[in-house]
């Protein structure tokens, strides 16, 4: 499946590498990002393999998570795309999310 990732969670991704580069080194932030985006290479091999999202279920769009580490990279599958459309740390309040 084709993989498309939102603005939102492209800044999202810039975030987590700048706040680790900061506050750790480029090298931490290198690595906990690269493992965030080949989970999400691997989310287009295996769309089904996140849980549903039950936070999100209100919104009945079927978004579904899929845990890297502190974080939960938030998508949904459109027709023969998964739309990512957040990566949250887990370890805020959810009502932070972008929903």
């Amino acid at each position: 499946m084709k993989v498309e990732v939102s603005e939102y969670a492209a800044g999202q991704l810039e975030s987590i590498w700048d706040h680790h580069a900061l506050e750790v080194n480029v090298r931490v932030a290198d690595r906990i990002t690269k493992k965030i985006v080949d989970d999400i290479e691997w989310l287009g091999s295996h769309p089904h393999g996140g849980q549903y999202e039950p936070l999100l279920e209100h919104l009945n769009m079927g978004h579904r998570r899929w845990v890297c580490g502190h974080y939960k990279i938030l998508y949904r599958i459109v027709e023969e795309t998964v739309f990512i459309s957040d990566i949250f740390d887990a370890r805020q309040d959810p009502d932070k999310m972008a929903w």
